[in-house]
């Protein structure tokens, strides 16, 4: 995507990761902040000292990597006509307020792209621009709440639990992503076609992962309900007891489960009564048979288990912690990990884009900017004197 530029009004995740990929991806991504008022994420903790003595948050540098920042007020006529001015020779712009936020100051899809038809304008909203929930603040936790994830992920029978990342920020980010590269390949093929509008909402992104869910409930009416770590059809495929922590196990095929049944033992009545016979008939027989492997697994240590069990190519894995994950071996060999240069807190550690193209490999330029750090070279660049850059300055129009 070197070449071209996003233009980002975005707050918290959805809008700020969907333009993350875009910024991985070799386009240039001006971040537009308010003057007075810091991004929400900014806002958020745990918090860094930098050599200006001031607060910075970590979770911002991390999730705002490879942009530029430009502070402008909006809401005045002069902040406006500026992002106006930038949309001009822009290619997308990704915005994620509450639908109609940006219409009723002069800056929604149609006014925008009034001034450059090519532009691909793509917002991220709760509940989608259109609809009886439209207007209603949506935040990722709604999302999974009515979108039916809070009602399979946990124990059976236990209380409500949200999936531990917020899920539904982040796929709709990676969907509007995907929808902008859609849109774009659609206009450069033919530039007469201009550029898009393009609607993505947090709860629509949640449902589109009920995959599982759907192909049950619409062919037989079953409500899907939580199984914790188990799998919606299939067995053993869940977490298993270890005498020092859990680990995970794929035995799905009859040959990963003969060869679990040698791992662990099992004598040929177990591995040969027909109530376990196919992936299907085990998990219809779930509840007696994962008592059964447990009894076996709890005497084991987690690696031990993992060991043995890969020994015979049955996929599986242990339950890692994040400090484990964020010192892998595997993800530092294959350097999934990487330090950004930050101006005052120096090298930010960064997780790595999991997407690897062998020709034009994402970007790992600079971490998430200071507010307002590339406002004057931004305007100057779009036709603005100094001497009107600083007056926006000083009325609090930009910064």
């Amino acid at each position: 995507m070197a070449g071209l530029t996003v233009l980002e009004i975005g707050q918290y995740m959805a809008a700020p990761f969907a333009a993350m990929q875009l910024a991985d991806l070799g386009a240039r991504v001006i971040k537009i902040e308010h003057p007075g008022v810091p991004e929400a994420m900014r806002m958020a903790g745990p918090f860094l000292e930098g050599e200006d003595g001031e607060r910075h948050s970590s979770p911002f540098v991390r999730l705002n990597r490879n942009k530029e920042s430009i502070r402008l007020d909006l809401k005045s006529e002069a902040g406006r006509r500026a992002l106006l001015r930038l949309a001009e020779t822009a290619d997308v712009l990704v915005e994620n307020l509450r639908p109609g936020a940006l219409r009723a100051i002069g800056l929604g899809p149609d006014e925008v792209r009034a001034v450059n038809p090519g532009l691909v304008y793509a917002s991220v909203s709760g509940f989608g621009q259109d609809g009886p929930l439209a207007g209603l603040p949506g935040l990722d936790i709604m999302a999974q709440a009515r979108g039916g994830l809070m009602s399979i992920t946990g124990q059976p029978d236990g209380d409500p639990v949200k999936v531990g990342v917020p899920i539904c920020d982040l796929v709709s980010g990676l969907y509007t992503a995907m929808a902008v590269l859609a849109a774009l390949r659609h206009r450069d093929a033919d530039p007469q076609r201009g550029g898009q509008f393009v609607d993505v909402s947090l709860l629509e992104a949640g449902v589109s992962l009920a995959v599982w869910e759907a192909g049950r409930y619409f062919a037989t009416g079953e409500l899907p309900r939580p199984l914790g770590s188990a799998h919606q059809a299939q067995a053993p495929y869940q977490a298993l007891r270890c005498s020092d922590g859990w680990a995970t196990i794929g035995a799905v095929t009859d040959k990963s489960w003969a060869a679990t049944c040698g791992v662990l033992g099992l004598p040929e009545t177990i591995r040969d009564d027909p109530r376990y016979a196919g992936a299907s008939g085990r998990h219809q027989h779930r509840e007696e048979l994962i008592p059964v492997l447990e009894a076996v697994t709890e005497k084991w240590t987690q690696d031990e288990l993992v060991a043995a069990l890969r020994a015979e190519s049955v996929p599986c894995a242990p339950i890692n912690d994040y400090a484990q994950v964020f010192t892998d071996d595997h993800l530092s060999q294959r350097e999934f990990f990487w330090d950004a240069p930050h101006p005052v807190l120096g090298e930010v550690r960064q997780l790595g884009s999991p997407m690897r193209l062998s020709g034009t490999p994402t970007r790992r330029d600079g971490a998430g900017p200071l507010p307002g750090a590339h406002t004057r070279e931004v305007l100057r660049a779009a036709g603005y004197p100094d001497t009107e850059i600083d007056a926006m300055i000083r009325a609090g129009e930009a910064g």
